[in-house]
């Protein structure tokens, strides 16, 4: 077992314990040997690296307090996540208490099955000690109920065994916080790809899972995108990986870390020894391993790799960029391309996720008004607060961004004859900006620094490009360039299908606009989101019956809808539009021959 060695005395250290499990909260003692001389400053961050939003973690300190050689010493706020400690002549100590009640991959959460924590919602920042190491020891809560638990992370062990309570160190403060940590009674499974070992952790009941299964399907995967990385060498940038999965009722997210990632899905979705072999892969299946791939791709692109904005974070405030959309719309392009590559799924499973990404972006108004670029600026104020207005008014640079990705990689295919590929860019961007990062060699890289990567490896300028559909808004060609690599686009949309070109929800039993598309018949009768529907014609509507009701009339026929807008009801004359939901189906053209199909598909000649 590797072990973290320190020769010296830690400078900052921590030891946190599940105090009380019923009231979710976690007691954090921090101690610094050598405080500031004039008084030491602390901070909680205001934000996790990889969800851009500002979280306000500091709202969960309940309780604070600090001494020195057994006196209290004052503690002073600064401002919403800042103290200010007095001037101390030794140690400091300072006591915290923080609710973990957030069931999520970016916060802390706990209670009698398990308990979990991101150093970000619980480590205060020593300020002027950053760089030093850091020590934590994680603690054994004294209710019963975690009498059996183990400790999963990614943490390097110091006098901790593997999965133990125990000490852990960090070699700086933006270590320690760049490994989440799982405690209770998980399943657990370690799988080695290209020798190094890679653990799957799973809280929560999960009746039969299929654990060899999901490990095989994992280090398919891993092993892909090491390879892909480093073709030569096959050397993983970490010596050991955890993932780590919440599995409830309903739910889905993931976070990516330096050696890890923490991720929630439905059990339903995790595979289960009962199911046949030889059948199909699930749905939803298959959305987690994306998800598991999207976030173990991160490992390299935007953990090492980075933005500029990022190298270093800043955590008390927002870390604006525009490069989004290469740092996670890249990684959602090449997600779901690794399980190609991987051979987890064939080209016609390809091809439909593909599509259902199109039709997504093409559905809303506001990929005409916003670039890729500036969603990735605006990814703090706009994609991470998004209302009832989002779909007219912005773009996901996760969606579209995975679009311009892939029209970026087959427009480099083009001009190159197949020799080259935004495989190449990201190869590139790992040797120069990525694989030494953490080696003290590394930095960021800018958005003119990328686009003149991509100018090299396409061997020509790719300004318009950019100017279009970078940092501009026109629709990506993509009938036009998927054409010559064998794959045929159509959007079969029902023109003929009458419809109000709204999203329609529940609330209760009622049936609630929850977005009004603009330009569509429900907008131009007044119609709002947040609206509750009561009847078409004077027939009732209830959540599940709109489409029944409308296909009894043709497009451009009017109806009366009446509608309860706050608690006042009002009635609206709409004429009827055909469908505008975009029908994307993508697919392998009959007469393409395999050298064609795996232009789009596989890595570039150069590979």
């Amino acid at each position: 077992m590797k072990k973290n060695n320190i020769s010296k005395k830690p400078g900052v250290s921590y030891g946190i314990v599940g105090k009380d499990l019923a009231a979710h909260m976690f007691e954090v003692t921090l101690t610094v040997d050598q405080p500031a001389p004039e008084g030491q400053l602390l901070a909680l961050p205001a934000w996790i690296p990889g969800s851009y939003m500002i979280r306000e973690f500091s709202r969960n300190i309940v309780r604070i307090r600090a001494e020195s050689d057994g006196a209290e010493v004052k503690l002073s706020k600064v401002d919403k996540h800042t103290w200010q400690a007095a001037p101390v002549a030794g140690q400091l100590t300072v006591v915290y208490e923080v609710y973990a009640w957030d069931l999520s991959v970016r916060a802390a959460h706990m209670d009698q099955s398990h308990a979990f924590f991101n150093g970000t919602s619980v480590f205060l920042r020593v300020a002027g000690q950053e760089d030093a190491q850091h020590v934590v020891d994680i603690q054994r809560p004294a209710d019963p109920a975690a009498k059996t638990w183990r400790v999963a992370t990614s943490l390097p062990e110091l006098k901790a065994k593997r999965y133990g309570f125990g000490t852990y160190a960090a070699a700086n403060y933006d270590e320690l916080i760049d490994h989440p940590v799982e405690l209770g009674d998980f399943a657990l499974a370690t799988f080695k790809a290209h020798g190094v070992p890679h653990d799957v952790v799973i809280t929560g009941r999960v009746p039969n899972l299929d654990m060899a299964r999901l490990c095989a399907d994992l280090k398919a995967i891993c092993e892909t995108q090491i390879a892909f990385f480093e073709p030569k060498t096959k050397r993983a940038p970490m010596d050991r990986y955890v993932f780590m999965t919440m599995a409830v009722g309903d739910g889905y997210g993931g976070l990516e870390h330096r050696a890890s990632t923490a991720l929630i899905c439905a059990r339903a979705d995790l595979p289960t020894a009962a199911t046949p072999k030889g059948a199909d892969i699930s749905e939803g299946y298959l959305k987690f391993l994306g998800l598991c791939s999207h976030e173990y791709f991160h490992t390299w692109n935007v953990k090492r790799i980075k933005p500029s904005a990022f190298a270093p974070y800043d955590l008390n405030t927002e870390n604006y960029t525009p490069l989004l959309w290469l740092f996670e719309g890249g990684t959602s392009y090449y997600d779901d391309l690794m399980l190609v590559r991987a051979g987890i799924i064939g080209e016609p499973a390809y091809y439909k996720l593909l599509g259902k990404t199109v039709g997504g972006v093409l559905r809303g108004a506001g990929r005409l008004k916003q670039s890729v670029a500036d969603s990735s600026f605006d990814a703090w104020g706009k994609y991470y607060r998004q209302d009832e207005n989002a779909a007219n008014a912005i773009v996901s640079y996760y969606t579209k961004g995975s679009l311009v990705c892939m029209t970026l990689d087959l427009a480099i295919r083009s001009k190159t004859a197949g020799k080259k590929s935004l495989d190449d860019v990201m190869q590139a961007l790992w040797q120069r900006y990525g694989r030494d990062f953490y080696k003290g060699a590394g930095r960021g890289v800018s958005p003119a620094e990328v686009e003149a990567l991509c100018d090299e490896v396409a061997g020509a300028r790719l300004k318009s490009f950019f100017d279009k559909y970078v940092r501009g808004t026109e629709d990506l060609p993509l009938a036009k360039i998927l054409a010559p690599f064998g794959v045929k686009y159509s959007d079969e949309r029902k023109p003929a299908k009458p419809s109000l070109d709204a999203n329609l929800g529940r609330e209760g039993a009622d049936a609630k606009l929850s977005a009004v598309h603009e330009g569509g018949a429900a907008h131009a009768a007044g119609l709002s989101a947040g609206d509750l529907l009561v009847a078409v014609d004077g027939l009732r509507v209830v959540p599940g019956n709109l489409d029944t009701l409308l296909s009894r009339y043709a497009v451009g026929d009017s109806v009366e809808v009446h509608a309860f807008r706050r608690d006042e009801l009002r009635s609206f004359r709409v004429k009827l539009q055909g469908d505008r939901v975009p029908n994307v189906t993508l697919a392998l053209a009959p007469e393409a021959a395999g050298k064609k199909a795996a232009g789009l598909l596989r890595p570039s000649a150069s590979r």
